[in-house]
């Protein structure tokens, strides 16, 4: 088979094309460039796709004895994740760029590439396994070593996309093994960091790297009635779940802190409430997709038992799950899909924009993009 395998310059990426190619397929090796000004992105242990790490996957596939190319997706990562991580903050919700970039660079524009230079298959050093069904059908799973499992973040992937998609790190019990592997192969970059943080960013000041792309305005923060309670500086400088910095002219009859409950960017409104208001029953998804074929109960509009996870490294929690269609707010009436979860017991620290990835046992079902989170004990609507 013909392997496309993708070199972030990590050790991951370089263990599973090093798979590839034992496994006997012909692998081709390519780094994505993801920024035409390098110094935008983050280096060393806290960044990915930057200059070094270049260096360290070409420096991999030439101890593989594989093709290496780079491919310049700079103005499609532009496009697509950096603008989008702008606008979503900009409409009041916290985006997930990792998400954004495996479902529109790394799996989407990739592999398009990929099929129509006649590749099989793109492989990446993710945690996480393809399995097929007995009428060969790919469902998308949660890796062996569920400490490092990546699921969550592929949870964008389609149907489509998994049937070109291999995960040679899916069995694998452990990083250490992963490290261990590459020493044994002489790769150079057995013991280097893992990348974290958001790449883009160099200095890792989301706020202040945020305040230089989008409008501030000072607004009215409100309590969950919808009364006045203090002013803001601009209301997409705050997160879901704040506690300080709010800065309030009088505190809670009750004496406790307030946190931010909702992001209101249209009225340029923060409200605020108690801490308990922060334990959501109840979300709301839209952006829905599916990883693999949609269960029968998604194209019955029937409820369905289901665990949702909300961060790549979180908990997931036992829920039940529905489709609804709603009347669109949309100029033209029309009407959304969206995806309903109703969660056993609250969870906390859940905003609009983040995704939520359903599950079924090791089994991602699919994903959505939260549109709504809300405490059964609050009504927004109670907001004017």
């Amino acid at each position: 088979m013909k392997v496309l395998a993708a070199m972030s310059g990590g050790v991951d990426s370089a263990v599973a094309a090093a798979r590839a190619v034992e496994a006997g397929h012909d692998v081709v090796g390519v780094h994505l460039a993801l920024s035409r000004m390098p110094g935008t992105l983050r280096t060393g242990s806290r960044g990915c796709c930057t200059i070094e790490d270049s260096r360290d996957a070409w420096r991999a596939c030439d101890i593989l004895g594989i093709p290496y190319y780079v491919w310049d997706f700079s103005e499609r990562f532009k496009e697509d994740v950096v603008d989008d991580f702008v606008a979503e903050y900009a409409a009041g919700r916290t985006p997930n760029p990792c998400m954004r970039c495996n479902e529109r660079i790394k799996f989407a524009a990739l592999l398009e590439k990929a099929l129509a230079l006649g590749f099989d298959a793109v492989c990446t050093g993710h945690y996480a396994k393809v399995i097929t069904d007995a009428d060969g059908n790919p469902e998308l799973h949660r890796a062996a070593d569920w400490a490092k499992d990546q699921s969550y973040v592929l949870g964008v992937l389609t149907h489509e996309q998994l049937k070109h998609s291999m995960f040679p790190l899916a069995e694998t019990p452990s990083k250490a093994e992963v490290r261990a592997e590459a020493e044994r192969r002489g790769l150079s970059v057995a013991n280097k960091p893992d990348s974290h943080d958001i790449c883009f960013i160099p200095d890792g000041d989301t706020r202040g790297w945020l305040e230089e792309r989008i409008d501030m305005t000072e607004g009215d923060i409100v309590d969950s009635s919808g009364e006045k309670i203090g002013t803001h500086p601009g209301a997409n400088a705050f997160t879901v779940g704040q506690r300080k910095g709010l800065k309030l002219g009088r505190p809670a009859d009750d004496g406790k802190p307030r946190f931010v409950l909702e992001i209101r960017p249209k009225e340029n409104k923060v409200v605020v409430g108690p801490e308990k208001l922060l334990n959501i029953d109840q979300m709301r998804g839209i952006k829905i997709s599916w990883a693999g074929l949609p269960i029968p109960e998604i194209e019955a509009r029937t409820q369905f038992d289901c665990m949702v996870q909300v961060r790549a490294h979180g908990d997931p929690v036992a829920a039940r799950g529905w489709m609804e269609d709603v009347a669109s707010d949309e100029a033209d009436g029309g009407v959304r899909e969206e995806l309903v979860v109703r969660l056993n017991e609250p969870m906390r620290g859940v905003a609009p924009g983040q995704s939520m990835v359903i599950y079924q046992g090791t089994r991602v079902l699919g994903q959505a993009t939260i549109d709504s989170a809300r405490s059964l004990e609050w009504d927004p609507a109670a907001v004017s």
